[in-house]
């Protein structure tokens, strides 16, 4: 995909979920997005472009398009593009399993309405990472109401989920599972119980997450890539490659500082 490097793209995170805003050209030759799953939902908005999802199953035409965790796909946008990324584990995560069904992709009806809230993305001031959260927020409470859902985890894999976003080093699956007062054996079976991942795999994740995170502060490839636990700026790539089916290097992950 040929990506326009603009100051009007951002990526923010936060606890439980992340907004990725583009501007992207058309392609000037085949697209070459790969197939590619990760872990969480993703929410494509087109907001003044095309987001379309291509699926074994075929192409699932925007402008607004639901994928589930871990379900194999390509997109294939252009003009103004949103992603919204959001954990299972959160309550809004639960919401959109709800909302999804027993389906793994949907196109979802065009929403104006959450268009206009991705608005101040492109124009005027741009918002601050505590704003563009705030846009998320109402995006998920637009398509799932005020509640957002409700937390559905086993309290025991909860306090490892919440562990996880404070710890700093020592990540093994023994740590993991006398936070859960559970044997390691029991708890890596509720682990993937709850999640649908392996708990290396989850830990995986999330360092990839904060990876993105620090890249888009500002930090090089191998800076990102070290502050996240990866042994080098390649691993950082070819996670990066497998999740979101892209090279990282061709990303402009750099949010403008505030």
């Amino acid at each position: 995909m040929t990506r326009k490097v603009s100051s009007d793209d951002r990526i923010v995170l936060w606890q439980g979920g992340s907004l990725w805003v583009f501007d992207i050209l058309p392609p000037q030759g085949p697209r070459s997005n790969r197939m590619h799953a990760h872990h969480a939902f993703q929410l494509t908005l087109a907001a003044g472009g095309t987001a379309n999802i291509r699926t074994g199953d075929g192409l699932l035409e925007g402008p607004v398009v639901l994928i589930a965790p871990d379900h194999p796909h390509a997109i294939e946008p252009e003009g103004r593009v949103a992603l919204l990324f959001v954990e299972p584990e959160s309550r809004a995560g639960a919401g959109l399993r709800r909302l999804l069904g027993d389906r793994a992709a949907a196109r979802l009806p065009p929403r104006p309405d959450i268009v206009a809230e991705l608005e101040p993305m492109w124009q005027g001031p741009p918002p601050n990472e505590h704003e563009v959260q705030e846009i998320g927020a109402r995006i998920l409470g637009r398509l799932l109401g005020p509640q957002q859902g409700e937390a559905e985890l086993d309290p025991r894999i909860q306090r490892v989920v919440d562990w996880l976003g404070q710890a700093d080093g020592g990540v093994t699956v023994a740590a993991a599972a006398s936070v859960a007062c559970l044997s390691e054996g029991r708890f890596s079976h509720l682990f993937v119980e709850q999640t649908g991942l392996p708990f290396r795999t989850y830990v995986l994740w999330r360092r990839l997450m904060r990876a993105v995170q620090r890249r888009a502060a500002g930090d090089t490839l191998t800076e990102a890539a070290h502050q996240a636990g990866f042994s080098d700026s390649a691993h950082f790539s070819r996670t990066f490659l497998r999740m979101f089916g892209i090279p990282a290097d061709t990303m402009w992950l750099r949010s403008r500082r505030q």
